[in-house]
């Protein structure tokens, strides 16, 4: 059994290579423009009708623009985050590929324009991941020897074609990680899915980002095990014992565990907490009010069947964690990446597309999917592939879709 968890763990975020390319000759619905960079979008601003955006299952959701893998040189596609301007509000994606990473210009969400790429530090990986903190982004990578990469923002501004870019620095005390998590308030970046044989057993590792010159690792944290992904707060949740602390939750492949990093020399655990037919513990995201913790474990619907599960841990005791809410979706796909935004909890569903769960109502343990945007409209079984993330944070209401397959859609809510 140990052996086979171990196989599932290492094809589990990536594309099965079994599968069909939905890209390579389904073209229905596609309009390509050329916009003023010169590069070629695929323009849908497609609405929602009676199920449908062109070809793809839809609920409340429209299809503004899509920008498969071949306008970014890629193959696969993989994480993505967001950017804001503070100087001129334009809305950016920063779109995760196998080699590199992409920037889009998404300030005309029907006609998204690229502006260039930067190149993976070393190799190619299916494993990038992408975070902002100011006008930085800072890139992670399971490639070998790939390091952090930073990159300021500020560059994109008056970028008119399409840009080859580099790095400004690499910074090369992690040699590889799956992810890299920003708490915005504290400024400090949180390393995690590092290698099991570093000193903190593929653990965590802090670097502090306040200073842009001078960046420094702090310390770490790895009593609790290997971290594949965290959430990062400045907590002022219901626990009067943590408020103003700054609270470590991570996802550690069979438990969720709370750790007290605001003294980065003397981190300390808070809390460990199982559940039932754990198969791998996978992200989670806290609500707005930081009492109830969203979690996802990816291989549940694979090794064990079922529809897919969301787990709700409700931490209004943070030194006694308890899985309070188990919640089932409409399909057997699997749960990936998911983030909350008010009362909307947005899951990126692999085969599923993305599904949007209200949870406005959690304490009585009431979630309902209020809608979905269906990247792979081929099926909605258990494979690896369709959507890998979603970010759905910008303040215009766009929200972008990174597909393993398909690339980059823009949608928003139907009006």
């Amino acid at each position: 059994m140990r052996f086979i968890l171990i196989i599932l763990v290492f094809i589990s975020c990536q594309k099965d290579l079994d599968s069909t390319d939905q890209e390579a000759t389904d073209t229905s619905g596609l309009n390509d423009t050329e916009n003023s960079s010169g590069t070629t979008s695929s323009k849908y601003s497609t609405p929602c009708v009676d199920g449908f955006a062109g070809k793809y299952p839809c609920n409340g959701y429209d299809l503004l623009a899509h920008l498969d893998l071949s306008k970014f040189d890629s193959y696969q596609g993989n994480d993505s985050w967001g950017w804001t301007d503070p100087s001129t509000q334009k809305e950016y994606v920063l779109m995760g590929l196998d080699n590199g990473t992409g920037f889009v210009d998404i300030s005309d969400p029907a006609n998204p324009i690229l502006l260039g790429k930067l190149s993976t530090a070393t190799e190619s990986s299916i494993w990038r991941d992408i975070k902002v903190y100011k006008n930085y982004a800072y890139v992670v990578s399971e490639a070998t020897d790939h390091g952090i990469q930073v990159f300021d923002l500020t560059r994109l501004r008056g970028v008119e074609a399409p840009q080859s870019f580099t790095a400004d620095q690499i910074l090369r005390t992690v040699p590889t990680a799956h992810n890299i998590v920003i708490n915005p308030e504290s400024g400090f970046a949180y390393l995690v899915g590092t290698s099991r044989n570093n000193v903190f057993n593929g653990g965590v590792y802090f670097l502090d980002l306040n200073n842009t010159e001078s960046y420094r690792f702090v310390g770490g944290y790895g009593r609790g095990g290997y971290s594949h992904d965290a959430q990062v707060v400045n907590y002022y949740g219901p626990d009067m014992d943590y408020t103003g602390k700054e609270i470590f939750l991570g996802s550690n492949e069979s438990k969720l565990v709370i750790v007290d990093v605001t003294d980065k020399q003397n981190p300390f655990t808070i809390s460990e907490v199982s559940y039932p037919n754990s198969a791998y513990t996978h992200q989670g995201w806290f609500d707005q009010d930081q009492r109830f913790f969203i979690l996802g474990d990816e291989l549940d619907e694979s090794s064990i069947g079922g529809k897919t599960r969301t787990l709700v841990f409700d931490l209004k005791d943070l030194d006694n964690p308890l899985l309070y809410h188990s919640y089932f979706g409409t399909t057997n796909a699997i749960d990936h990446n998911g983030y909350v935004k008010g009362d909307l909890f947005y899951l990126a569903n692999y085969t599923a597309g993305i599904r949007v769960i209200d949870i406005s109502d959690l304490e009585n343990k009431n979630m309902s999917e209020i809608g979905f945007f269906d990247s792979f409209p081929n099926q909605n079984s258990t494979t690896f592939d369709g959507a890998w993330n979603v970010y759905p944070f910008f303040e215009s209401g766009v929200i972008a879709i990174s597909d393993i397959n398909g690339g980059l859609f823009l949608i928003k809510k139907s009006e």
